[in-house]
């Protein structure tokens, strides 16, 4: 058992100023996540695919490490793709994979795809009450931030 998403959302952006958020430093990536605390490199592949990130995620006053695993990587001028994976406290396995489309030199489509699948029996309750909403409030955020709003 696990949720899955599928949600798009049309950003009155260019394509490359919303990919600089996904695929950028840390300073940009903290404005679309603002939880990320730290996002250092441990194995970078020469074609992305594989590279690996180590992430820290604060919730309240605690702070996850995780790492980040690059599963698809793809940069044209029209199109682009970035799907991670990782284990959240080595109860859920997490997939998201974030898809850009030029619309035009100033709109962009953005998809998120992505998973939570439980590892461990008793979490199972958990993603069944993980709605989407919060996938929602991140593609929001996102045009917001990219629109110059926030």
């Amino acid at each position: 058992m696990e949720n899955k998403w599928d949600k798009s959302i049309v950003i009155n952006a260019p394509i490359e100023t919303i990919w600089h958020y996904l695929d950028g430093s840390l300073e940009n990536m903290q404005k679309i996540m603002p939880n990320v605390v730290d996002n250092q490199p441990v194995n970078i592949t020469d074609n992305v695919i594989g590279s690996v990130h180590r992430q820290s995620y604060r919730e309240g006053k605690r702070v996850m490490e995780y790492d980040v695993h690059t599963l698809d990587y793809n940069n044209q001028d029209d199109y682009k793709k970035l799907k991670i994976g990782f284990t959240l406290a080595k109860m859920f396995q997490i997939e998201g994979c974030y898809e850009l489309t030029k619309e035009s030199d100033s709109v962009t489509t953005l998809r998120y795809t992505g998973s939570n699948k439980p590892l461990k029996w008793y979490m199972k309750p958990f993603v069944l009450l993980s709605g989407d909403k919060v996938v929602k409030d991140f593609l929001e955020r996102v045009k917001r931030v990219a629109e110059g709003k926030e």
